[in-house]
């Protein structure tokens, strides 16, 4: 069996060497070459980071907000009370002011039911007194009628001397002038109109 000579083991221990190129260092391949030149794509990050986003626009169009904000206000039934202390049956001054102040309302201009309920004092005959309410609630529906509220939307009841809302005379049995004066009134009370009736389904 030969052996290799001299020139053969030179060769073979050379071969090792060129392998590891420059230091000793295994040689760079081409996709390890690409990596070191980019090293930024070599971890994932996130793109999203620095970007400005829109912001989220509201999928309920303007109008429809619009109508929400500007919907009326529910209506409700309204109480006033017009005195008569000092007039007697006739309205005066504040009653005027007090009775145009009601004619602007909603639930006035949308039609509802107004009923005047007149009351007096307790002084003179029953039979009296009961006119006398009923002559000081004329007076506030005529008053109404005036200005531009129908006749057939108001309601006279005259309860004369039956609900005082104050005593007409005194533990002592004396007249209280101030009580009485009190009790000659008109209370009114406006009610909300009633909902138009819905139109039948077709075939009933």
């Amino acid at each position: 069996m030969r052996t290799a000579g001299p020139l053969a083991l030179l060769m073979l221990a050379g071969l090792p060497l060129a392998g590891c190129g420059d230091g000793g260092q295994p040689p760079v391949t081409n996709n390890q070459a690409a990596a070191a030149e980019t090293p930024e794509e070599a971890e994932p990050q996130n793109i999203t980071a620095n970007l400005t986003l829109p912001e989220p626009k509201s999928i309920i169009r303007p109008t429809i907000v619009d109508q929400e904000i500007k919907q009326e206000p529910v209506l409700e039934p309204i109480e006033r009370t017009i005195s008569f202390a000092t007039s007697g049956l006739k309205l005066d001054e504040a009653a005027h002011q007090e009775l145009d102040k009601l004619v602007g309302e909603r639930v006035v201009a949308e039609g509802g039911k107004i009923t005047l309920r007149g009351h007096s004092d307790s002084r003179g005959a029953d039979g009296d007194n009961l006119v006398a309410s009923r002559l000081r609630a004329e007076a506030v529906r005529d008053y109404l009628e005036s200005k531009g509220v129908p006749v057939e939307r108001i309601t006279v009841i005259p309860l004369g001397e039956t609900r005082p809302i104050a005593p007409n005379a005194n533990l002592d049995g004396s007249d209280d002038p101030e009580g009485r004066a009190k009790n000659r009134r008109v209370e009114i009370k406006v009610d909300v109109p009633a909902p138009a009736p819905s139109e039948p389904l077709p075939g009933r």
